[in-house]
């Protein structure tokens, strides 16, 4: 399940660096996260990034977006092919 940012977002920025698949941006109002870059950090760390440095807990599981951890590690092997995924993190 890729994870969405809620209105409590304060456009800190504290996410977008955090997210190695580049999948936060800044929106119009607030950062957004583009699903189909989103693995829920699955191949990079054991916990959403986004969503453990967040002052405000705007980054939150997205029930739109539903995935297996299968199907998210395999998307982070599509988006970074040269990259192993970390140890524990899938």
């Amino acid at each position: 399940m890729a994870y969405t940012i809620t209105e409590d977002c304060i456009s800190c920025g504290a996410c977008e660096p955090e997210c190695k698949n580049s999948a936060i941006s800044e929106g119009d109002a607030a950062y957004v996260i583009d699903s189909d870059k989103c693995t829920e950090c699955v191949g990079w760390f054991e916990a959403a990034r986004c969503a453990e440095v967040c002052p405000v807990g705007a980054p939150v599981p997205d029930p739109e977006n539903s995935e297996t951890k299968e199907q998210l590690l395999e998307k982070f092997k599509r988006l970074n092919p040269d990259t192993a995924p970390a140890e524990g993190t899938y």
